[in-house]
């Protein structure tokens, strides 16, 4: 971890030291996904089967959710691997139908005059489960269980198969709890782009495009809403990120486990330790140095570590000043007074506050979905809820007696502008 002590750095050296890594906007990634674009939009289907041969290293194809597909995938996975899944999915629906919003009240400003906002689902949402070396299950049922409360017509997920072309059994299984009747094996930024063209056989283009990935993903989504007129995304959500705010009462065990969970994950991800003295600072670095040997994937999380940063604060108001200028995707807080340094954030995609409040459990089970916003969009964005597959409008009616009272005023500010037909159609509701 690069260490710094935030009270002895300049404004600038502080922006620079909460940069994240240069290469998660690299011209070439944005250079290649363009190329995927043009190539799939220009030959479609043909085209996209040729870049997932040669990405994925097995064509596209949809697996159907049929019940003799769920029992062999179930078959494999053990009764407590379909307990902990099923206790997911339920905590993710329970959590979501609670947020789901209702019409809103009809409003009357003047008698006459209603106005009420009223809620429609998406009619496709594309999901991005990532997969291959670690395939995120979890992303699927954090996706496709809030899109399925909404009410959205057509969910159509799509993840990248592993080397030999097979999809983690979890994956079916989860897919199945999670009502989905195929899962697309395919990934990747030509998988965006097939989402946003439209190229899947059989599936309309994604109206909005949901989930998190690497690199390509993340660039493939944004450059999608650019390439198609009115396509949305969830957020930016690209490699993860996790800062963590210690004090000296926090269980140094456990900061570098939480560090952990989140380098694992990709060399791009990053990870940030925000320690109130040096001693708790040094207490975790040593156990982050001892557990990540033990780690499986521990040759990515040490890459992840190589852009990890440490800032030495000196009170809470630093911590929260440092957190909320790099506006985290995950927020770990050890600290005795919670109460006090919560107030005090401002941007974070989700917060886990106190001892037992692990990352992990928001990863994959507590409800909330996981699928949060990364590189700092935290400052503006929310993570998905349910009411990101919704839209919504305000429909508006008048009586004749309402329009009398609202048209002059309107007529008289549109002239102020100089839009005298917008004036007209408001003076002569007062005539019919």
């Amino acid at each position: 971890m690069k260490t710094f002590v935030w009270k002895d750095l300049s404004p600038a050296e502080r922006v620079t030291a909460l940069a994240r890594p240069e290469n998660r906007r690299d011209p070439a990634v944005a250079a290649r996904v363009k190329a995927i674009f043009d190539d799939i939009e220009g030959r479609g289907f043909e085209g996209l089967a040729d870049w997932a041969v040669r990405l994925d290293g097995h064509a596209p194809d949809a697996v159907r959710l049929d019940a003799k597909t769920v029992d062999a995938a179930r078959a494999r996975l053990t009764a407590d691997d379909l307990a902990a899944m099923e206790l997911a999915v339920e905590n993710v629906r329970a959590f979501q139908a609670a947020e789901l919003p209702g019409d809103g009240p009809v409003i009357a400003p003047k008698p006459g005059l209603s106005l009420q906002r009223v809620y429609r689902p998406l009619n496709t949402a594309g999901l991005y489960a990532p997969g291959g070396t670690a395939p995120l299950f979890s992303t699927l049922i954090m996706t496709a269980v809030p899109a399925l409360v909404a009410g959205v017509k057509n969910r159509v997920c799509i993840t990248p198969p592993a080397r030999d072309g097979s999809i983690h059994p979890m994956m079916i299984a989860a897919g199945a709890a999670s009502g989905l009747d195929s899962v697309w094996r395919v990934g990747g930024a030509h998988g965006i782009a097939a989402l946003a063209l439209g190229v899947l056989e059989g599936i309309p283009a994604a109206d909005k495009i949901f989930g998190p990935g690497n690199k390509y993903v993340a660039e493939a989504k944004r450059y999608a809403t650019e390439r198609v007129s009115g396509l949305a995304i969830d957020m930016p959500a690209g490699p993860s990120e996790l800062l963590v705010i210690a004090d000296d009462n926090a269980n140094a065990k456990l900061v570098a486990a939480d560090l952990l969970s989140q380098a694992e994950h990709d060399a791009d991800a990053q990870v940030v330790l925000v320690a109130l003295s040096s001693d708790i600072a040094e207490k975790i670095v040593i156990e982050v140095t001892a557990q990540v040997e033990r780690l499986p994937r521990a040759a990515i999380a040490k890459a992840s570590l190589d852009q990890a940063r440490l800032f030495v604060v000196s009170s809470i108001a630093e911590a929260a000043e440092v957190s909320n200028l790099y506006g985290p995707e995950h927020l770990a807080i050890q600290v005795g007074d919670l109460d006090g340094i919560i107030p005090q954030l401002s941007a974070a995609g989700t917060i886990f506050a106190g001892t037992y409040a692990a990352e992990t459990f928001g990863d994959y089970a507590a409800g909330p979905s996981h699928v949060l916003p990364t590189d700092g969009a935290a400052k503006a964005w929310d993570g998905i809820t349910v009411r990101s597959f919704l839209t919504s409008f305000v429909v508006q009616r008048a009586t004749k007696a309402g329009a009398a009272s609202i048209a002059p005023a309107a007529a008289r500010l549109a002239r102020l502008e100089g839009l005298e037909a917008h004036a007209l159609a408001a003076d002569f509701r007062l005539e019919v």
